[in-house]
């Protein structure tokens, strides 16, 4: 069984008896890809300052408690949607989000925009699928006619195919509305979030300190800029939505065993460790179905102190001054005033 793409951090999503096993994350992981840092003081929502720290030199720190909590509220909520059989479209259309975002989307078996919204993806559905057939349209054709066309016409048809193919390919398969969106930048992607609240479906969106989070029925509150915030949170999303499938599965194995129980294990504060995990649900049954916990598991140094993550995060930001400032001198000399050539202009 597929176990998912190897973490930057040395991390797998293993598995277990046939269970996929959700990566462990932890404060010090989301530290170290930077999902902590917000905008510039002076660039910032005021409804965001529920989900901030502090600010360390002009920057606003994010309170990462709040994101590991509603970061497992979203994937919960992505859980259930993909058990229930309904998709989820991936939303990113920002330089640094686009490639994650196609990969992550591609391995979760969902539809994905990456590159462009179009206004009406959502609201004029009927429209955009008609567009979706002039491109397959234009596919059927590249196979059997080009080769009989003008080399103008078919230089111009290939140029449309290729232009409804970076805005629509992602959601060529898409045959009706998706049941939730999954948004990198929700300020970026607000038409989107606006076409799906009219629509009502519920959106789950990673919203940086300058950002609304009321838009969004799941704000996941982190770095909506870092490659690497980006792509943790998108690759939880993703884990979650298989994780969703194979509940699916799982449950229709179930419905044909009324005696297997299912028990699903949420935990922030109090993980069990792997070995415990495969407990016995009730010894009095014949058969029990051990389902490892579907929830983002997460280790005690949630709890940690104030302190200390207050010393974690200065340290981040010592490193990243500390850089700033080695390039400041190298380009001073850089800076300072060349002398005027004599006989120039006093």
């Amino acid at each position: 069984m597929y176990a998912g793409p190897p973490k930057e951090d040395g991390s797998e999503c293993k598995t277990k008896g046939g269970i996929r096993i959700m990566p462990v994350i932890s404060i010090k992981q989301l530290l170290e890809s930077g999902v902590h840092f917000g905008h510039q003081t002076k660039r910032w929502n005021p409804k965001m300052e529920k989900f901030i720290y502090g600010k360390r030199n002009g920057i606003y720190i994010i309170d990462l408690q709040k994101t590991v909590k509603k970061l497992k509220e979203a994937c919960d909520f992505i859980r259930s949607v993909s058990e229930a059989g309904g998709a989820v479209l991936f939303v990113g259309t920002k330089s640094q989000a686009q490639e994650i975002v196609t990969e992550e989307a591609k391995r979760a078996g969902m539809h994905y925009v990456s590159f462009r919204w179009l206004g009406g993806m959502l609201t004029n559905f009927k429209t955009i699928k008609k567009s979706i057939k002039r491109l397959e349209d234009i596919e059927k054709m590249k196979a059997e006619v080009f080769d009989k066309l003008p080399r103008h016409e078919v230089m111009q048809l290939e140029k449309e195919m290729g232009k409804l193919n970076k805005v629509l390919g992602g959601i060529r398969h898409m045959d009706k509305l998706p049941a939730a969106l999954f948004v990198i930048d929700t300020k970026k992607e607000h038409t989107a979030i606006l076409e799906a609240t009219k629509l009502e479906i519920p959106v789950v969106g990673v919203a940086d300190t300058n950002a609304d989070p009321d838009e969004v029925e799941y704000v996941i509150p982190g770095n909506d800029d870092a490659i690497r915030s980006i792509k943790l949170i998108t690759n939880l999303i993703a884990e979650s939505v298989l994780e969703g499938k194979k509940g699916k599965t799982e449950s229709a194995m179930i419905d044909e065993k009324k005696d297997t129980v299912v028990e699903t294990v949420e935990t922030i504060e109090e993980v069990p460790s792997a070995e415990e995990m495969p407990a016995a649900i009730d010894a009095g049954l014949e058969q029990i179905k051990i389902v490892e916990s579907e929830a983002i598991t997460i280790p005690e140094t949630v709890d940690v102190e104030v302190e200390e993550l207050t010393a974690e995060i200065d340290e981040e930001l010592e490193k990243v001054i500390s850089k700033l400032e080695e390039v400041d001198e190298e380009k001073k000399p850089l800076m300072k005033k060349k002398p005027l050539k004599e006989g120039g202009p006093k």
